[in-house]
């Protein structure tokens, strides 16, 4: 017995919540006998590299390199990402993939290259392969973007999983993005980041990680060209990152290096090279494409952990309306479950759940539900009943069900990596629609099993059925929310098969924005978190899931008026905009913050009301392309070192470039532009980049900058689609998409594409149809032209 873990028994056992404590304490207890009769023990193990090149199996797209000790499969697809796989890995069964793997290029052609290597020369890259296993990705040009050095493995003597370790090189210049939700920075410093997603138990800030959301890919930006990597294991993990130096030492670049170790799973990887919109476009068609929320969903949306009843939510809701202020949805967290038992409702204090969510309704505004996967252990909960006759719950390596420890007390877990289990739980919704909710909001799901020491989820030993393969939770955890996600979308679909379903997770991995998106997670009131809140989102982007957004306020504690309100103007601007806080924490209503607080917020609701064509707009080409809304300043000029490293401000689509304030006492700050002009949308005052700029930012209002030539679709003063056109510089042309969708359904709009010139004191706008530029048919108000 680990003493430590004795103590620390002692101290739940003693603490406030006692029969909850002392369940974890035994929940601690039960996962280390589990784990020690479950896991085959690792024992002697033998190391081993991929040794020299015997022999070369060219096939389409590519081939087969054998090496004395491991074969390399490597193939270019006609999307033009490449895959390769180590010890004959193949890019199948993944969970990241939407579908079949994309056929091979049959220009691709494997052929021998110098010093005994190998070379596949593709459309955007060449791959070669040394003749002692190092994989080396060169630009069209031949400049290296990355180096694979030769992997090493660590196999267990007598059998069992290998752990494996690659080294990676990369340009001096190059700058890390991705790994998932991290909240240091969109541009991951060096240091080492896990790979296993997390509830960390408190409120996260900067300085916290792993996080609810991991995942194995990186977008590395540098001077040459921009390249994503993804190494599709889902087991537990570790990235180490270090930049490198250009003119180290001797006046020679010091390479950057990526150092990826994984407890198991196959070594296989896709890399895919060009600009970032290229890049997330071709990684979207691999990892599939971003669900499109309901146009109800860009909104503002309120939630609380603890609204308590129907009068405390209709109280909110009247608040919103006596004071003007536009709210589009109220989420219910699990203080409306009866003794927090998901699939259920407190008749109590939500005696008429289905009126309330009509009223509300009527009034424009929806009601999302909390599903937590944990269900309560005991005979006669109907979820129980049903999910235990269908076989659903996780069990261990003795093929008793896994037992652990949630809100609703002992719970089991369901099996999502069980397609039968997947259609159960899909089936559990139409209780929630029953209830009248239209959106569904996953929590708990890294899976989370609460514990007085040790990790917080689930036996690593505790077995899945990972659709027939057969497997441990050392392989599935990282995927469990993914395929939660999955089983909620999919029995949507069949349950409301006119409507577009909304749901957004808090864990998940590479593909989960084709169920929906996600949210920060309990971020930490304070600036700090303020600051983690937008790295979370341009990170989670660069990943390919465009859809999220934080706890404005924080999720615990009491945020000052001002940091309330420079959240508030923030989320404003992200593709979640939602208001939330925990059973403890103060009140997040914009009213309870001061009449400047309530004034300056109003503002910022309206402006999002009124923009929220252009969020539906951004959604739809992000399904289509795979661009996030939310995008670094660099997404267009990656090679200009300046934009590479800001990470406080993000352009919103193609048109917009937003700076919010992320400290206190700020009435001015400094903003680097990219190359164009850019109109201040209050002051109309112009400014040329590339440049850094100091702009206004009175508590009133962050600054938000258009593209000059920009065409904006917003809702007009009538309700109405109307087109938002900035100014080109004289002589300049400009442009802009439309897409109009206000429904929920599966319609295609069309994409409505406008050119504008300027001549003279004249701006020209024209819409691009099928027998040339015609007059738009939609009202056009002109800006900027006070400009020179």
């Amino acid at each position: 017995m680990d003493g430590r873990d004795l103590v620390r028994s002692v101290k739940a056992i003693g603490s406030t919540g006692a029969a909850q404590r002392l369940r974890t304490v035994r929940a601690a207890w039960r996962r280390r006998r589990t784990d020690a009769s479950g896991l085959p023990p690792r024992g002697a193990e033998r190391a081993r590299v991929p040794g020299p090149v015997l022999s070369v199996e060219p096939g389409p797209g590519g081939g087969v390199v054998r090496f004395t000790r491991s074969d390399l499969r490597i193939t270019v697809t006609a999307g033009g990402a490449v895959f390769w796989g180590w010890d004959g890995a193949r890019p199948e069964p993944s969970y990241a993939l939407a579908g079949p793997s994309p056929e091979p290029d049959p220009r691709a052609v494997l052929e021998p290259d110098k010093n005994g290597a190998w070379r596949v020369v593709a459309e955007r890259m060449t791959v070669v392969v040394s003749r002692h296993g190092a994989v080396e990705v060169r630009t069209p040009g031949g400049v290296t973007l990355r180096k694979d050095l030769p992997p090493r493995w660590w196999e267990p003597v007598g059998g069992g999983e290998a752990r494996w370790m690659q080294r990676s090189e990369v340009a001096a210049d190059a700058r890390f993005f991705g790994l998932g939700g991290r909240a240091s920075g969109p541009r991951l410093r060096d240091g080492t980041y896990r790979l296993w997603n997390t509830d960390p138990g408190h409120s996260v800030g900067p300085g916290d990680d792993p996080l609810y959301i991991t995942m194995p890919v990186q977008m590395v930006v540098a001077d040459a060209a921009t390249h994503l990597v993804f190494h599709d294991s889902t087991w537990d993990g570790r990235v180490t990152l270090r930049e490198g130096e250009e003119g180290a030492g001797s006046g020679h670049d010091r390479a950057g290096t990526s150092d990826l170790r994984m407890d198991g799973g196959p070594l296989r990887c896709w890399v895919m090279v060009g600009a970032p919109a290229r890049v997330l476009h071709t990684w979207a068609s691999l990892t599939g494409a971003a669900a499109l929320p309901p146009a109800w969903a860009l909104g503002h949306h309120h939630a609380r952990w603890g609204f308590g009843s129907e009068e405390e939510v209709r109280r909110i809701v009247g608040g919103y309306h006596e004071r003007g202020l536009p709210l589009e949805a109220v989420h219910l967290d699990i203080d409306h479950f009866d003794a927090h038992q998901v699939f259920t409702v407190d008749r109590d204090r939500f005696p008429k759940l289905p009126v309330l969510a009509e009223e509300l309704r009527r009034d424009g505004i929806r009601l999302v539900s909390i599903v937590d996967p944990a269900v309560k252990a005991e005979p006669g909960n109907a979820v129980y009943d049903s999910g235990t006759a269908e076989d659903a719950f996780v069990r261990d390596s003795a093929g008793r069900p896994v037992c652990g420890v949630l809100w609703p007390g002992e719970s089991v877990y369901p099996d999502f990596t069980r397609a039968r289990t997947r259609r159960w739980w899909g089936g559990l919704y139409e209780e929630r629609l029953s209830q009248g909710f239209a959106g569904f909001w996953h929590d708990m799901n890294e899976p989370v099993s609460f514990t007085a020491f040790g990790e917080a989820t689930l036996p690593r030993s505790a077995r899945h059925d990972l659709e027939g393969r057969g497997g441990d939770h050392r392989e599935a955890h990282n995927v469990y929310a993914l395929c939660m996600a999955r089983a909620g979308y999919e029995g949507l679909r069949e349950l409301t098969p006119q409507e577009r379903p909304f749901l957004f997770s808090r864990s998940g991995w590479a593909g989960m924005q084709r169920y929906g998106g996600t949210w920060s997670g309990d971020v930490t009131t304070g600036w700090p978190g303020l600051r983690a809140s937008l790295s979370l989102v341009m990170g989670l982007g660069l990943c390919g899931v465009p859809y999220s957004g934080p706890d404005v306020g924080g999720f615990d504690g009491s945020p000052s008026p001002e940091l309330y309100l420079r959240w508030f103007q923030l989320g404003a601007y992200l593709p979640l905009f939602r208001t939330h806080a925990s059973l403890r924490a103060g009140r997040r209503e914009p009213w309870e913050f001061g009449d400047d607080v309530l004034r300056h917020a109003r503002v910022a609701l309206v402006e999002r009301r009124r923009l929220l064509p252009y969020f539906m707009t951004l959604a739809h080409l992000s399904r289509r392309t795979g661009a996030p809304y939310v995008r670094p300043v660099w997404w267009g000029a990656p090679e200009d070192r300046a934009l590479r490293d800001c990470e406080d401000a993000f352009l919103l689509g193609d048109c917009l470039l937003v700076a919010p304030v992320l400290d206190p006492g700020t009435d001015r700050r400094a903003v680097q532009l990219p190359r164009g002009r850019w109109y201040d949308t209050v002051t109309e005052e112009v400014y040329e980049g590339p440049a850094r700029v100091l702009i206004d930012a009175p508590l009133s209002r962050i600054p938000v900058l258009a593209r000059a030539g920009a065409v904006l679709p917003v809702r007009g003063e009538d309700g109405g689609l109307e087109l938002e056109v900035w100014a080109p510089a004289r002589g300049r042309t400009g442009g802009g998409l439309v897409v109009a969708d206000s429904g929920d359904g599966w319609e295609e709009p069309e994409i409505e594409r406008y050119m504008t010139l300027r001549t003279g004191k004249r701006v020209v706008v024209q819409r691009d149809g099928e027998e040339g530029p015609e007059e738009p048919s939609r009202p056009v108000r002109v800006r900027g032209l006070g400009a020179l």
